[in-house]
């Protein structure tokens, strides 16, 4: 990795705003030990906790804290850091940045210090992208899959199977570097041995990837039905949270309403929408608009119905598989994946056949009043979702995805030219176009443009 360009000593606050027990300032760059010295006074030795005063230009105290120094390239970003650990209220930590910058430093911008860790060979990409996912994760298997990606689970894989073709490549490309040797390299059947190989592992990782995108990105799940059917008393029940106001009046529920759960590791956030029917108004209008918006875009679309609203023929073969009219004139409509049909208010049933035929006709039975089918529901949602938690899960992103699809396509059309038997270099081309996707990944053949889009999406200070 080659070193980043910007002399720059860059500086930003790396907690949370708002008042705190403690403020953290960060600092890093060719001028951040004397800038500390400036602030805290002189003899500053590396990887020492010192109490110090920190101090106005005038020499006025500001505050008193701890100030860490780390010495290139034994720090985060690789290069001479300074931390300022004092009290953590908004107009000290002001104060603070003010005389930061009027000794030379300039604000940071977002993810500027994790990018300089990654352009100075602190970090691979894959890893710097991690921190960011650390900081957000929103569940306890999200932030487990987060640090290991971070310690460079995900990475040291992409590692193995670029080892295996870059090997490869070699074996190939002396093959047509010496097509007069005795041995024809390429009509080895093991060529196509090491292919199989490269693509099983190929396969593996993206089967684990796909579990990390979903723990880091998580689902959208909409609930939709018509007025009263329970939408926002199942809202209610899977949260555990009266986040959503449930009546007896049609058309309670007119605008969205989100909440967040997590469902053994898998991030949801629900979306309650208003009941799609006729509207008597231009606002129920707008609300039942945004509804079939939200069933357009959901990951995942429970359709609800209710006991209490269907008459015997809904219960026909294949009737929970059928969309309420108003869904069927979505543009687009839900793909029928994703749709999961529900039938709410199963306590009401007092035939145990009408509840057998419910369930021949495909709903899922639950009560959102007594909890009956809860957990049913959950562990349907999260097969839906493709979701299967997992102890050594890594969280992974969506252009890790594209890239090892991109992976596996050259991969296979490598394997198609090696059993045609056709000019070595077509091979040779193709695993260099693997190699290419693989690099993409950890941040070896990335552009620039590309770490632009990645480190602008971190907060400031990390």
């Amino acid at each position: 990795m080659v070193a980043t360009q910007d002399t720059d000593t860059i500086a930003a606050v790396a907690t949370a705003p708002g008042q705190s027990g403690i403020g953290v300032i960060r600092v890093s760059g060719p001028e951040a030990a004397e800038i500390g010295e400036r602030l805290a006074g002189p003899g500053l030795e590396a990887r020492r906790v010192h109490l110090r005063t920190f101090r106005d230009r005038e020499g006025e105290a500001l505050d008193t804290g701890i100030v860490l120094r780390f010495a290139a390239p034994a720090s985060f970003t690789g290069e001479d850091v300074v931390e300022f650990q004092g009290h953590g209220g908004p107009m000290v930590l002001h104060l603070l940045m003010d005389q930061i910058l009027d000794a030379g430093a300039r604000l940071a911008r977002p993810g500027e210090f994790t990018e300089r860790a990654y352009l100075n060979g602190k970090l691979d990409l894959a890893q710097a992208e991690a921190v960011a996912d650390l900081i957000a994760g929103a569940s306890e298997a999200a932030v487990r899959g987060a640090n290991r990606s971070l310690s460079g689970a995900f990475s040291s894989r992409v590692h193995e199977i670029d080892a295996l073709v870059v090997s490869l490549r070699v074996f190939v490309e002396a093959a047509i570097d010496f097509p007069d040797e005795d041995i024809d390299l390429l009509a080895d059947g093991q060529i196509l041995e090491r292919i199989d190989a490269i693509l099983a592992a190929l396969s593996g990782l993206e089967a684990e990837c796909v579990q990390g995108v979903i723990l880091r990105d998580g689902i959208r799940l909409a609930l939709i039905g018509a007025p009263n059917v329970g939408k926002s008393s199942l809202l209610n029940r899977l949260t555990g949270d009266a986040r959503a106001i449930v009546t007896d009046v049609p058309g309670t529920t007119r605008d969205l309403i989100r909440a967040d759960l997590n469902l053994d590791g898998l991030p949801v956030e629900i979306v309650d929408t208003a009941g799609l029917r006729e509207a008597a108004d231009a606002v129920e209008a707008e609300g039942v608009r945004r509804a079939l918006e939200e069933a357009a875009d959901a990951d995942i679309v429970l359709v609800i119905r209710a006991v209490d609203t269907l008459d015997v023929r809904a219960f026909d073969a294949g009737a929970g598989a059928e969309l309420p009219p108003l869904l069927e004139g979505a543009h687009p409509p839900p793909d029928p994946a994703t749709v999961i049909p529900v039938l709410n208010k199963v306590d009401l049933i007092n035939d145990a056949a009408v509840g057998e035929s419910a369930r021949a006709a495909g709903y899922l039975m639950v009560s959102a009043e007594t909890g009956e089918g809860m957990d049913g529901l959950r562990e349907s949602i999260r097969n839906r979702a493709g979701f299967v938690p997992a102890g050594n899960t890594f969280t992974a992103r969506k252009r890790h995805l594209l890239a090892l699809k991109e992976a596996l396509d050259r991969a296979e059309a490598a394997r198609t030219l090696a059993a045609g038997a056709v000019p070595g270099e077509l091979i040779a081309e193709e695993l260099r176009g693997v190699h290419q996707a693989l690099g993409d990944i950890v941040g070896e053949m990335t552009s620039d443009a590309l770490l632009g889009e990645i480190f602008s999406s971190f907060c400031i200070g990390k």
